[in-house]
């Protein structure tokens, strides 16, 4: 009889701790309800433990949907805003006016030239000037001579023909000096030719230096100036994608000058033709660069925006942990609290994924050292 009840009450204790064990294991679930979170998925350290150090640990962001992964782009100049300066004149550069990086006004000194051709543009013109002058003179005497019928017709007729010549001597010499300075300075006098910047904005090239020959004919610009605060982003698009981009589309662009930082462009033309050779078309994104930190010929990532308001989550793959069929991630759910929680992942590129469940917004992961963790766990107790 006492072995009896000695028995039943070992099983009644055994029970008892059963279902302790049991209620942790089912009843503690991971925020999102994805799997039961039991205790030996946690993993507990100090807060100034020295395994902390090893580890980065960083909030999960969210973005807007997704249209495509991302493609290869390039951030160019917006050639709305840029102008490529070449000399409308040849001749031998004496002085220089502006040095990459300046900000330059229209109308301001980029370079000065001492140009014959200059020159012999101002002399032609005030010869055709005097010209003009002398045979104006020439056709009122004889029209004043005819019609006090001293002079023949013929006569009068011979000046007013060299007076149209000479007039239009004088336009032609008088448009090719306005022509030069359209780009130059018509003010100096000699041979001596300003270049002047025909917009506002940043010099970023040049292409000149002091006593260098400058031709007419140069295939290289001499400055390029443009406004950094606005850029374009040409993006390589293949054919399976081209159905998802139009006019008007949000953009994410991501260099590898700045990792972790999206920046935002907007679709403004979509290339009406398939190059031969890649396979894609080209598209075209303006962006604004208020900062400047963004350069013309960086390489850089876009992704189409299939929703703007629609947000989802992206995780680095650095954070993500494979076990079968299944992703894990740790998630710091206090200081020194790391939990292993499963994961639903879609969407997956070179970099990031986009997480569908299992985390929210502002939750705090492992992006760095999630294996040695998963290591720990694994072989701990």
């Amino acid at each position: 009889m006492l072995v009896g009840v000695l028995l039943v009450a070992v099983g009644l204790a055994g029970y008892g701790v059963y279902a302790k064990y049991f209620a942790v294991k089912v009843t503690r679930h991971d925020p999102a309800g994805v799997l039961p979170a039991p205790e030996s998925n946690v993993l507990h350290y100090a807060p100034a433990a020295p395994q902390l150090a090893n580890l980065r640990i960083q909030a999960v962001a969210d973005m807007p949907e997704p249209a495509s992964e991302p493609l290869p782009a390039r951030i160019a100049y917006d050639e709305s805003h840029t102008t490529r300066v070449s000399s409308p004149v040849a001749g031998r550069v004496i002085r220089l006016g502006a040095q990459p990086g300046d900000q330059v006004a229209a109308g301001q000194p980029l370079l000065w030239l001492d140009s014959p051709d200059y020159g012999s543009a101002i002399a032609d013109a005030a010869k055709a000037a005097a010209d003009l002058q002398l045979k104006q003179s020439a056709y009122a005497r004889a029209k004043m001579l005819f019609e006090g019928e001293v002079l023949a017709r013929k006569d009068l007729e011979t000046a007013e023909a060299d007076l149209h010549q000479s007039r239009a001597e004088a336009q032609r010499a008088a448009l090719k000096l306005r022509n030069y300075s359209q780009a130059g300075s018509a003010s100096q006098t000699g041979e001596r030719y300003a270049l002047r910047a025909p917009i506002s904005g940043v010099v970023t090239e040049r292409q000149v230096n002091p006593g260098m020959e400058v031709r007419t004919d140069a295939q290289t610009p001499l400055f390029v100036i443009t406004d950094p605060a606005r850029l374009w982003v040409v993006i390589d698009v293949p054919e399976t994608v081209l159905s998802k981009a139009h006019p008007g589309q949000a953009v994410a662009i991501e260099v590898d000058a700045f990792p972790g930082e999206t920046f935002q462009a907007r679709v403004i033309s979509v290339g009406a033709a398939l190059d031969p050779v890649s396979r894609r078309v080209q598209i075209r994104c303006e962006l604004a660069n208020p900062d400047r930190r963004l350069k013309p010929e960086m390489f850089a990532r876009a992704t189409l925006i299939a929703d703007t308001q629609r947000r989802v989550l992206r995780v680095p793959n650095s954070a993500l942990i494979v076990t079968g069929l299944y992703y894990f991630v740790f998630v710091e759910t206090a200081p020194g609290n790391l939990e292993k929680r499963r994961v639903a992942v879609t969407n997956q590129n070179r970099d990031y994924s986009i997480v569908t469940q299992g985390l929210k917004a502002g939750e705090r992961i492992v992006s760095t050292g999630a294996l040695l963790l998963n290591s720990e766990l694994a072989g701990g107790p």
